[in-house]
């Protein structure tokens, strides 16, 4: 998605909920709210980031949906821990001609900045 700080910069980060789903906050002094249309809520996966330091839509709140770029579908994380990404089965689908064609592990690998 687009850096909403920096729109010259991308984020990764994990779609969690889009339209129409209510957000509640685990701390009870925050109200409940429901997503807008064409907004999502995205978060970062790093267990070792406190809220506060995830630059997700914790920090920065709903993300438009037009600001969703991509879909992560491989992840490197070290020349023998790789794979595709555990998507939906219909992003599977339609993802897995596409990792046929184009996906070079040793050309990412080499380029794998640990």
């Amino acid at each position: 998605l687009k850096d909403p700080d920096k729109p010259d910069d991308y984020l990764v980060r994990r779609l969690a909920a889009i339209e129409g789903y209510e957000m509640v906050s685990r701390d009870e002094k925050e109200e409940p709210f429901i997503l807008d249309a064409d907004q999502c809520w995205v978060l970062a996966d790093n267990e070792a980031l406190k809220p506060k330091e995830a630059k997700d839509s914790r920090t920065f709140g709903p993300v438009l949906m037009s600001d969703i770029i991509g879909r992560v579908i491989y992840c490197l994380r070290t020349a023998v821990d790789h794979g595709p990404v555990q998507n939906s089965q219909l992003s599977l689908k339609k993802d897995s001609p596409v990792l046929e064609v184009e996906l070079d592990v040793d050309e990412l690998a080499k380029n794998h900045k640990s």
